[in-house]
């Protein structure tokens, strides 16, 4: 009887995990397409093919709900990152990263691309947990970086790092942003030649 109950509690356990997982899934996607003010709770259910009612059962508020789906959305660009470079020799990483990151591909995945460029603007005005999971992906950022620099951990690698992140999270926001195609293609062109030495 007990291991017939625990099998039960064990299913619906699973269940709820499967079901929290497709709720930040679909947040995290919403949230780089519409932006965090553009996302609601109501919405988000509705997507996942779930009741606005249920949404409580999962988190404890909508701010929590946003800081789980832009941890998500970081995490996935983490790896989108980790799967440009996997195939690369670690001296032209950096180089990898660079294009990859600036191609014309990634500046028209806002639903999958880099939450950074996609939500920047909006997350200083969100809640301390939603800009604490923002700030720990950019530290990593400019962390994978330094570590390409040959002169990894001095001040001077440290420095470079946090100029081609900001470099390249503001030259997609605005390859983005224009409605003038050839402009956003010199917009990105334009941040590699700055970040990349000709020879690359």
């Amino acid at each position: 009887m007990n291991v017939m109950r625990k099998n039960v509690v064990s299913a619906r356990a699973a269940a709820k995990e499967e079901t929290h997982e497709r709720i930040v899934s679909v947040a995290a996607r919403a949230i780089r397409r519409s932006g965090y003010d553009g996302t609601g709770v109501a919405d988000i259910m509705k997507e996942a093919g779930l009741t606005h009612g249920g949404f409580y059962s999962h988190f404890a508020s909508r701010d929590a709900m946003l800081a789980e789906a832009a941890g998500r959305a970081c995490a996935e660009s983490a790896a989108a990152v980790a799967e440009v470079v996997a195939g690369v020799p670690p001296d032209r990483t950096l180089k990898a990263m660079v294009r990859a990151y600036l191609s014309k591909e990634h500046c028209a995945q806002v639903e999958g691309g880099c939450p950074l460029a996609a939500l920047g603007s909006e997350t200083s005005r969100q809640a301390p947990e939603v800009r604490r999971v923002t700030t720990r992906h950019i530290k990593e950022m400019v962390d994978l970086a330094a570590r390409q620099s040959p002169d990894w951990g001095q001040p001077a690698a440290h420095e470079r790092a946090l100029v081609t992140v900001a470099t390249m999270v503001g030259a997609l926001l605005l390859a983005r942003a224009v409605d003038d195609p050839a402009l956003s293609d010199s917009l990105r062109e334009a941040a590699v030649k700055h970040l990349l030495p000709p020879a690359s």
